[in-house]
This record gives C-alpha cells, sequence and structure tokens, in this order.
C-alpha cells in the first residue's frame, strides 16, 4: 500500500515539474543555508582554536601598558628588565619557564634579494615555553646566547622571499646593519588570528638583539609557561602581586601592565564565533517555515484540482485514511527531495567559500542528517492539514465538482 502511494506521489510531482520546484525552493534554500551557516561556523571556530594553540598552551602574555598598546594619554609604562624576568622564574609557583623577547622592524638583505621584516631576539626558554619545530638546522646553544651571537632561526616566509625557497641554513645574509648566520628554519605556522604573519621572522639571542639593534636591555614581551598542573589564574594573580611590588604601583592605582592567558583568548572567541553561528543558523532556519507554508499552499491548491479525482477513489471503495496518506506522502516526498537539493547546493556553496574564509572544507555528517530529518518533519507538519481536508471530502459532492 505504502508503496503504491509513493509511486502515485512521484507521479504528481513529476507531472507538475516547474510547480514542485517552485513549491520546494523555501526547503532549499533553508537547509542549503542552515546547513552553510553550521558547517562553515564551526570551521571558523576550529580554524580559530588552531591559531590560538599555535601561540602555545597554558601560556601568559605579559605587555607593559594596557591591552595591546601602551595605554591612554599618560606616560608611557616602562619596559620589563632582565631583573624582572630572574624575579618571576624564582619567585612564581607553577611557572615553567620565561622567555623574554625584544623586537625590531628591519630590512634582510641576501644577494640583492631584500625583506622588511621583524628580528625578535628572546632566549632558549622560548622553544619550551611556545614549541615551534624546525624543519632544518638547529637551535643556538647556551653559549652562543650568552655571548650574544650573531645567529638566527628565520620563518618560511623570510627563506622564501630572501633565498626563493632554496637551502638556507649555513648562509650569512644582513638583517639591518649586522652580518646574521642562518642556523634553523622553522616549519610553517601561518597567519595568526591577531599577530599577521608568525612565519615572517628572525629569530636571535636577546643579548644580540638588544646589543645590536634596541640598544638598551628593555624587554617589550614576556611569554610565561605554566605547568599544566597548576591554575593559570592562580599563577596570574600571583604574578600581578609581583610585578605591582617590582612597579611600585600601590594602593588603587591601574596596573601599567597586562597579561593575556592564551586559553581565556581562545575559550572568548571560541565562545563568540558558536553564539554567532547559531544566530545565523536561527535566522537562516526561518526559510524552513517559509518553505513549509509554501508546500500547504501547493497542497491545498492540488486538492482543489484533484477533488473529482478524490471523489472517485472515494466512490469506488477507498477510505479516508488512505486519502489522507496519499496526500500525506506527496507533501514529504517534496519536502525531502527540498532537502536532498538543499544538501547537495550546501555542500557546493561551502566548496566555493571555504577557500575564500581560509578554512577547511569539512563534512558534518551530525548536521546534514539533523537538516535533512527536519525538512521531512515539516513536510509532515504543513503536509498533514491539505491531507487531512482531503480525506474529509464528500465522494458525493466531490463527485459533483467542476
Amino acid at each position: 500500500m505504502f508503496g503504491t502511494t509513493l509511486t502515485l506521489a512521484i507521479r504528481s510531482i513529476r507531472r507538475h515539474l516547474l510547480r514542485s520546484f517552485l513549491t520546494i525552493l523555501g526547503i532549499v534554500i533553508g537547509v542549503g543555508a542552515v546547513v552553510t551557516m553550521v558547517t562553515l561556523g564551526k570551521a571558523t571556530t576550529s580554524a580559530v582554536q588552531q591559531q590560538i594553540s599555535a601561540l602555545g598552551t597554558n601560556i601568559l602574555q605579559l605587555r607593559p601598558g594596557q591591552g595591546f598598546g601602551r595605554g591612554g594619554g599618560g606616560p608611557r609604562p616602562p619596559d620589563f628588565k632582565p631583573e624582572d624576568v630572574e624575579a618571576i622564574k624564582n619567585q612564581i609557583a607553577g611557572v615553567t619557564g620565561v622567555a623574554p623577547q625584544a623586537s625590531s622592524a628591519v630590512t634582510a638583505i641576501y644577494e640583492g634579494a631584500n625583506w622588511s621584516t621583524t628580528v625578535r631576539g628572546t632566549t632558549s626558554d622560548v622553544f619550551k615555553v611556545q614549541p615551534w619545530p624546525l624543519v632544518s638546522g638547529r637551535y643556538w646553544t647556551p653559549a652562543e646566547e650568552e655571548a650574544g651571537k650573531a645567529v638566527c632561526i628565520i620563518g618560511n616566509t623570510v627563506r622564501t622571499n630572501l633565498f626563493r625557497g632554496g637551502e638556507a641554513v649555513g648562509q650569512r645574509f644582513r638583517v639591518g646593519n649586522i652580518s646574521c648566520d642562518v642556523i634553523g628554519v622553522l616549519s610553517t605556522r601561518g597567519q595568526a588570528g591577531f599577530g599577521g604573519d608568525q612565519d615572517d621572522t628572525v629569530i636571535m639571542p636577546i643579548k644580540a638583539v638588544q646589543r645590536r639593534f634596541t640598544g638598551n636591555r628593555d624587554i617589550q614581551l614576556m611569554l610565561i609557561g605554566v605547568d599544566q598542573a597548576y591554575s593559570t589564574a592562580a599563577v596570574q594573580a600571583s604574578l600581578t602581586d609581583l610585578l605591582r611590588e617590582r612597579r611600585n604601583i600601590t594602593g588603587g592605582k591601574e596596573d601599567d601592565f597586562n597579561i593575556f592567558d592564551t586559553k581565556q583568548i581562545s575559550d572568548t572567541l571560541t565562545g563568540t564565533t558558536t553564539l554567532l553561528t547559531r544566530i545565523v543558523a536561527a535566522v537562516a532556519a526561518i526559510s524552513l517555515v517559509v518553505g513549509g507554508i509554501g508546500i500547504m499552499n501547493i497542497m491545498l491548491v492540488s486538492v482543489t484540482e484533484r477533488t473529482r479525482e478524490i471523489g472517485i477513489r472515494l466512490a469506488i471503495g477507498a477510505v479516508a485514511r488512505e486519502v489522507l496518506m496519499q496526500f500525506l506522502v506527496e507533501a514529504v516526498a517534496l519536502s525531502c527531495l527540498g532537502g536532498i537539493v538543499g544538501l547537495v547546493l550546501a555542500q557546493l556553496i561551502i566548496l566555493a567559500l571555504a577557500p575564500l574564509m581560509q578554512v577547511p572544507w569539512t563534512f558534518d555528517p551530525q548536521i546534514n542528517m539533523i537538516a535533512f530529518a527536519i525538512s521531512a518533519v515539516i513536510g509532515v507538519v504543513f503536509g498533514y492539514f491539505p491531507a487531512r481536508r482531503a480525506a474529509a471530502l464528500n465522494p458525493i459532492d466531490a463527485l459533483r465538482h467542476e
């Protein structure tokens, strides 16, 4: 019985192809929009998490000033000193390493090629606090770090633009006004969410940068690794107390430094993108309701057009539930067809947009199954009233209908 009813429904759909397509258009748009928004939203969230994780896990970033800038209109907050680094290492429990950084914008030159980049001076602790594997070469030795030798490790962007993608380890090039020996090439990290191209960097021992570029002992940034067994919030509180004491901040004065927890940043950005995805998906889901109303309207028209057919079926022995099933199956078939077309359309849109948004293409079976199931439910809900109306027709009145 069900097979016969389904066959009749498919014949009715094929008989009016253009009308059937216009009927399911709302479902197609609704399913396509919901699946596209949710899938791209999840991909964006995943990309944000990967970018944050590239900064390292369980890391506190310490900067002078307020926010990422230097604060408001007051005096410029002082940078940190090497003594601050030692105090943090020795007095704060749960700290696995402290990597101070001093940086300067420079022009790198090699055999006629030049590239504007940033030279970052730091200690070997940076590779423990914020692991960054090498694709070739080595890290500098403790002796090279202590002596402030002009050795450097470069990012892939610098290697590509200076050495044309060729072998860089063992080569010597100019960084600003000094010659530097390349001892290593870092693996590719790509773009950071708020830090630009992470691969566009030249990393040197901090003493070499302070001596040759900045001309002072100032430290502009610290990366502080926190033991997994310790709460980053507790370490952050201890760090705040220590720095307020060392920087003579008393009473109700505001801090002239800022501590960023990478985990908190990740949680905040993830929560924001997830919320936006849900809002956009909810708005897109309205199209599903509109599509359901369209199906109900067309099915009501179909009942009116086929009143005489319904009367003949009832007159030759069909029961009301069989007529109801026929029109209900037809509505569900239309809705499911719209769901399938919407899913295909969504995947095509995702394939086109994912490269533009620089997020990976992913196929989420769960959201696709849920969207298809909702389209089927909409067919049942909005198709029931027309089907019930058809089943309730009086056979004699239906046969008299012109």
